[in-house]
C-alpha cells in the first residue's frame, strides 16, 4: 500500500501541539445515552448479523456511502463514532496509515519496533511468530483503551512470495516458501486476533488482521513496469501451489478477518473488480469471516486501466465483494453510480455487512470497551512492556544468521580483543535497523553503541556517508583505522533508499564503493575482517565469501529496535546465531537472465529461463535457501528407517493410475493417510544454541512440472551442548506429497517420495490401487 511520509508524520509529532486525547476510547452503545436501549444493533444477547441488519436499517443512503472509505465519520445520531480502518502493524504498531494512532508526548508516544518481517521470518519459529502478533496486538488495545486509536483493525501481515529478489517490499515478508508464508500468516493471524496458538476461531477479536496483498503482487517500480499498471500473467499451476496458499492459510487456518486486494492485475482482470477472487473463491470457497480491503487508492488506479470511468470502477469493485475502500473513491462515486443503476443500495448494504460486523467483533458496540471483560483491563502500561522488549530482543538474536566463519573467526574474545575498528554507513544509524513500515521504537541503539559494552578501545569510520557509497573518498581513513586496530567489523549493505515501496532494484550488488572499501579494509587489516550486511534483500557478496581477509559474514536484516544488542551479543558469543535464510542469495547474472515481468516460476530450458526460488531456480547460488552455520554443529537422523507405503483408498485414481486427485487435502479420506515422522536433532558442539530444523521433500526427479524439492513442516529446537532431542512432525499426504498440475489441480503421484531432513532422507512409496499395503 502507498506510504504517506512517515518522516512527515514523526516530524509533525515533534513540533506540533500537544493533542488533545479522549480518556474513553470510541464506541457506540453507550449505556448512559437513554436511546441504547430502543436500539436492537445494542443487545450483546443477539447474533452479530441480527444486530448488523438493525443497524443497516436505520441508516440514511448518505450515511452508507460515508462508511465506504477507510476514513469513515462518526453518525451522530446512532452515537457511532469516527472509525479508522487504515492502522499499520507490519512488525510493531507504525506511523503509516490516515493517522489513526494519535503519537502524543502527553501520553503514548513509541512502541515496540521488532525486527523486519523478514527476519523472523529468518528463525523458522512459529512460536515467535505468534508471540510477537501477541505483543503488537497487546500494544494496539492499550493504546486504543488510553484513547489514542481511532479503529482496531491492523493491515498485516504481508505473505507475499519473494518471488523476485530485487523487489523493493520482498523484506516486508517471510520469505519466498508458500508453506514457510502459510504457516507464518496463520501464526502472525491467530496472535493479532487474540486465537490461541493451537487456533479455534476467538469470538472476541482482539484486533482485526488484514493478510496482504490478495495476490501476486511482487513488483514496485521496474524499469517502464509499475506496480499501478503491471498485469501480472500468472499460470494455474504457479497461482495454486505458489501464489494462493498464504492467502489460503490466512482465511482457512488463521481465520483472517481481512483480505486486502492490490494495484496490478492478475491475467487481465483487477483483483479488487474479480468477483472470481473476492467472492467466489476468498468468501465463498475458502470462508472468509469479514471483509475485503482495497489497497490505498486501488480502486481509482482501476479508472483508464481497467474502467472506463469513476463509475465503472466503482461498480467492479462492489460487485466483485469489495467492503473498503482504502481511499474516497467510493465515497465520491457511490451515488452517482446508484443514480446511473450500475449499482444498487443492496450492493452497499452488502458491504456494511462485512465492515460492521468486524467492528461488532472488536466489541465497539458493547459500551464502554475499558469494561470488555477480556481486553478493557490491557492499559498503556502494556506499551513498550519489558517483556515485549525482551521479546524483540529474542527475534533480532534468532533472526541474524552466519553466513561465513572461517576458521571459526567469530565470535571474538571479550578478553583478547583489546581494540576495535567498526567501519560502515550502517554502523551508527539507528534509524536503519527498523526497515520500512516503523513506528517510534522504546528505544534506539545502534550497532557502534552496542559494541562499547565489550571493548573500550574503539575507532569508528563511516567511510561513506551512506548506504549509497556514491564517493571513495572515506577508504583512506577506514584502512588507518582498520591498520591500528586488532579486530575490524564492517557495517554495510542496504537501506531504504535502495530497496522500499514503489522502488524496485536493478541488481544484486553492494551500492557504490561499498566493494571498494570492504577489499581495501580487508587488505590491510591485521586480522580477518568481519562483515555485518543489514539489508532486507539478497545481495551478491560472492567477492566476500571466497576473499581469505573476511573471515566472517553475518547477515542481520533489518533487526529492529534491540538489533544493535543483538548483533553485539552474536558477535561477541552471548548468543549463538542459529538463523537460517528464507529466501535464495543469487549471483548477479540473475538479474541479466531474468525479469521481473516474466512470473513464471517454473524454469524453461527452450528459452534458458533458469526458474524462481530454490524450489525451480535451475543456477548457481551465492547463498541457497535454508542456508546457516552456527557455533555449534548439529546432525539429523531419522529414528524409524522402515519404508513406508502408502495405499490411497478413497481417492480417485487417474488413468493409467499413475497419480491420484485430490479435491480436497482436508477430507476424511486424506485424513486417514497422516502419519508422523520423528527426527533425532544432536547437538554436537560445546555451545548450547537454538536452530530451526525444516523437514523437505524431494521426488526422483523433477518431471511433469515438480519442485526439485520442497518444505513441508519446520521448527525450531533448543539444545544443550551434547544434548540430542526428538522432533516429531505429522505429515499429509494429500498437503505435502502432492504436486500441482499445470491445469491447476493437485495430485499424488505413485512411486517414490523421499523426506530429508539435512543429508539424510527416508523413503515414502505411493502405491497403485490393488496393491499391498506395508
Amino acid at each position: 500500500m502507498r506510504n504517506h511520509g512517515e518522516n512527515l508524520l514523526f516530524s509533525l509529532l515533534l513540533f506540533s501541539p500537544l493533542l488533545a486525547l479522549s480518556s474513553v476510547p470510541p464506541h457506540s452503545c453507550d449505556p448512559s445515552n437513554p436511546t441504547t436501549k430502543t436500539y436492537t444493533f445494542c443487545k450483546t444477547t443477539l447474533p452479530i448479523a441480527k444486530r448488523v441488519d438493525d443497524l443497516i436499517s436505520r441508516m440514511t443512503l448518505e450515511e452508507k456511502i460515508s462508511q465506504l472509505g477507510d476514513d469513515s465519520p462518526s453518525i451522530p445520531r446512532l452515537g457511532i463514532p469516527v472509525f479508522k480502518w487504515w492502522t499499520e502493524a507490519l512488525h510493531g504498531l507504525a506511523y503509516g496509515g490516515t493517522g489513526s494512532i494519535h503519537w502524543s508526548f502527553s501520553a503514548i508516544f513509541k512502541a515496540t519496533s521488532f525486527p523486519q518481517v523478514i527476519v523472523t521470518g529468518a528463525s523458522f519459529n512459529p512460536h515467535l511468530w505468534y508471540k510477537i502478533a501477541q505483543a503488537i496486538s497487546t500494544e494496539a488495545r492499550g493504546i486504543f483503551n488510553n484513547g489514542q486509536l481511532d479503529g482496531l483493525t491492523l493491515w498485516g501481515p504481508n505473505v507475499n512470495l519473494y518471488r523476485d529478489p530485487r523487489w523493493g517490499r520482498g523484506h516486508e515478508t517471510p520469505g519466498e516458501d508458500p508453506l514457510h508464508l502459510s504457516k507464518y500468516a496463520t501464526m502472525y493471524v491467530r496472535g493479532l486476533q487474540g486465537d490461541s496458538y493451537e487456533g479455534g476461531q476467538a469470538k472476541a477479536l482482539k484486533t482485526s488482521a488484514c493478510c496482504k496483498h490478495f495476490t501476486a503482487y511482487d513488483l514496485e517500480k521496474w524499469g517502464t513496469a509499475s506496480r499501478f499498471t503491471f498485469d501480472a500473467v500468472v499460470t494455474a499451476q504457479d497461482m495454486e501451489d505458489t501464489f494462493q496458499p498464504p492467502f489460503k492459510s490466512c482465511v482457512q487456518d488463521g481465520h483472517a478477518s481481512c483480505l486486502m486486494c492490490p494495484f496490478n492485475r492478475i491475467n487481465g482482470v483487477a483483483p479488487c473488480g474479480d468477483h472470481n477472487f473476492l467472492t467466489k473463491l476468498a468468501k465463498e470457497q475458502w470462508g472468509l469471516d469479514g471483509y475485503i480491503a482495497s489497497d490505498c487508492d486501488a480502486i481509482g488506479v482501476m479508472v483508464g486501466m481497467y474502467a472506463r470511468t469513476p463509475e465503472n470502477a466503482t461498480a467492479l469493485a462492489l460487485k466483485a465483494g469489495m467492503d473498503v475502500d482504502c481511499g474516497t473513491h467510493l465515497q465520491k462515486h457511490s451515488a452517482s453510480a446508484l443514480g446511473k443503476k450500475m449499482i444498487t443500495e443492496e450492493d452497499i448494504d452488502r458491504a456494511l455487512r462485512n465492515q460492521f460486523a468486524v467492528r461488532m467483533r472488536l466489541g465497539l458496540f458493547d459500551g464502554n470497551p475499558l469494561e470488555h471483560k477480556d481486553y478493557g483491563s490491557i492499559g498503556k502500561d502494556q506499551v513498550c512492556a519489558k517483556e515485549h522488549q525482551e521479546l524483540a530482543l529474542q527475534a533480532a538474536l534468532e533472526g541474524i544468521v552466519l553466513l561465513k566463519n572461517t576458521r571459526n573467526i567469530l565470535p571474538l574474545s571479550k578478553i583478547k580483543v583489546s581494540s576495535l575498528a567498526v567501519i560502515g554507513p550502517n554502523a551508527n544509524n539507528a534509524s536503519i535497523l527498523l526497515g520500512n513500515y516503523q513506528g517510534p521504537p522504546c528505544v534506539s541503539i545502534t550497532p557502534l553503541d552496542a559494541l562499547q559494552n565489550y571493548t573500550s578501545d574503539i575507532k569508528y569510520v563511516a567511510g561513506c556517508s551512506n548506504a549509497a557509497c556514491s564517493s571513495a573518498d572515506g577508504i583512506k581513513q577506514a584502512e588507518e583505522a582498520a591498520r591500528s586496530m586488532d579486530h575490524v567489523v564492517l557495517f554495510m549493505g542496504l537501506s531504504l533508499d535502495q530497496e522500499r515501496e514503489d522502488f524496485d532494484r536493478s541488481d544484486l550488488l553492494l551500492p557504490g564503493s561499498q566493494q571498494e572499501l570492504i577489499t581495501s579494509v580487508a587488505k590491510v587489516a591485521k586480522n580477518p575482517v568481519i562483515l555485518v550486511l543489514l539489508c532486507g534483500g539478497p545481495v551478491d557478496v560472492s567477492f566476500a565469501k571466497t576473499n581469505p581477509k573476511i573471515g566472517a559474514i553475518l547477515w542481520a536484516g533489518y533487526p529492529g529496535q534491540a538489533g544493535g544488542h543483538a548483533i553485539a551479543q552474536v558477535l561477541f558469543g552471548e548468543y549463538n546465531p542459529g538463523g537460517k535464510l528464507p529466501v535464495t542469495w543469487y549471483p548477479q547474472d540473475y538479474t541479466k537472465q531474468v525479469p521481473m515481468t516474466n512470473m513464471n516460476m517454473r524454469a524453461d530450458n527452450a528459452t534458458k529461463y533458469p526458474g524462481r526460488t530454490y524450489r525451480f531456480y535451475q543456477g548457481k547460488t551465492v547463498f541457497p535457501f535454508g542456508y546457516g552455520l552456527s557455533y555449534s554443529n548439529y546432525s539429523y537422523e531419522f529414528i524409524s528407517k522402515a519404508k513406508k507405503t502408502l495405499k490411497l483408498v478413497g481417492l480417485k485414481a487417474a488413468h493409467p493410475a499413475s497419480h491420484y486427485e485430490i479435491t480436497e487435502a482436508k477430507s476424511k479420506e486424506c485424513q486417514k493417510l497422516n502419519f508422523t515422522v520423528t527426527v533425532g536433532v544432536a547437538n554436537l558442539g560445546t555451545v548450547e544454541g537454538r536452530t530451526p530444523v525444516l523437514l523437505f521433500l524431494r521426488w526422483p526427479n523433477a518431471s511433469n512440472g515438480r519442485p526439485r524439492k520442497q518444505l513441508i513442516d519446520f521448527t525450531s529446537v533448543h539444545l544443550k551442548a551434547k544434548e540430542t532431542k526428538p522432533v516429531e512432525f505429522s505429515v499429509s499426504p494429500c498437503e505435502h506429497l502432492s504436486r500441482v498440475t499445470e491445469e491447476g489441480k493437485r495430485v499424488i503421484d505413485t512411486g517414490s517420495h523421499f523426506l530429508m531432513a539435512g543429508e539424510k532422507e527416508i523413503e515414502v512409496t505411493v502405491a497403485e490401487q490393488g496393491k499391498n499395503e506395508l
